[in-house]
């Protein structure tokens, strides 16, 4: 009988220990759980200073104080303070316009200034051109029409009536070849008169030759600088450029490539200016040597005229003598 009891009241304490454990769990649970505060509505919080805790806000509550399932965390923080922020380049600061006039209105005073000499030089090279090659064909149609009428003259007289009126270097030669043989009518001999009138004549010729090359100078001079010259606008618009990308601290492409573009284009117009100045030079060259080439024609023609007709003077001196 005592062993039941005894028993009977084992039972009864292990079904109080069971109903209370859950409880016992619960409470420990919600003492462990980390206390989270609650944000008050967007509408309550007002602006204060940075670092100020607002001036309605709620009191956070005590560690261990149980919370509401609904709470919200505070919101991620940004980027570390220490890491380093590369610089945006934005299309605003970026040349919308890499044409030829565009480049050239964002270049450098130093390099416009370059760009406007070489456009200058390429000026004077096509202006050289068209007005020597005016004064060319003329020369070479007037020289070869005097020679066609010193070929068919007989007589130095003969050829001065007809190119009487004429333009040119030819008819300055038989001028100076009539004015030589007048200057020798006292006696003097034949071989001195045509030696005299070949060295007038040599004269004339180089004086001809001279006129002809006035302004190829400017081209040669423009041929071999103007490349020198748009390399040092090349160089430094190149300069400005790593100027510029030290400034902005990036090296982006969209930086970059402008200015180097704009200072490539300075070495575009100075070969621009340099090659056609080049090519013209050659070519004046050559049609300048071709023309002395027809005044000699010329010259030689009227010697044989100052020789025909001082054998003609000389003539009826050598039958008297003979006789």
């Amino acid at each position: 009988m005592t062993a039941r009891r005894g028993l009977a009241a084992a039972l009864a304490s292990a079904l109080v220990l069971l109903s209370l454990s859950p409880a016992w769990a619960q409470g420990g649970a919600e003492s462990a759980r980390p206390a989270v505060q609650a944000l008050p509505p967007a509408e309550e919080v007002q602006a204060t200073e940075p670092g100020q805790p607002p001036a309605n806000a709620a009191p956070a509550p005590a560690t261990g104080a149980p919370q509401d399932h609904q709470t919200l965390a505070a919101p991620p923080s940004g980027p570390a303070a220490d890491e380093p922020s590369l610089p945006s380049v934005g299309a605003s600061n970026l040349p919308h316009n890499l044409s030829p006039l565009g480049m050239f209105l964002a270049a450098d005073w130093v390099v416009k200034a370059v760009m406007l000499g070489l456009a200058f030089a390429s000026l004077v090279t096509w202006t050289v051109w068209l007005a020597k090659s005016l004064e060319l064909m003329a020369a070479n149609r007037r020289a070869k029409a005097a020679l066609a009428a010193l070929g068919a003259s007989r007589t130095l007289e003969e050829a001065r009536q007809v190119l009487e009126g004429a333009k040119g270097p030819v008819p300055a030669f038989v001028e100076a070849a009539d004015a030589e043989i007048l200057y020798s009518q006292d006696g003097l001999s034949p071989e001195g008169v045509k030696e005299r009138v070949a060295s007038h004549l040599s004269r004339l010729e180089a004086q001809a030759g001279r006129r002809l090359t006035i302004g190829t100078g400017l081209l040669a001079t423009i041929g071999s600088t103007a490349p020198f010259v748009g390399l040092f606008g090349t160089v430094w618009g190149i300069m400005n450029s790593f100027i510029g990308i030290s400034n902005a601290q990036t090296t982006n492409l969209a930086v970059v490539a402008p200015g180097i573009a704009e200072a490539l284009l300075a070495t575009a117009i100075g070969l621009v200016a340099a090659i056609p100045a080049v090519v013209i030079y050659n070519v004046f060259a050559r049609a300048i040597s071709g023309h002395r080439a027809l005044l000699a024609d010329a010259a030689a023609a009227v010697l044989r005229l100052v020789s025909r007709d001082l054998d003609r003077i000389d003539a009826p001196r050598l039958s008297a003598a003979a006789e």
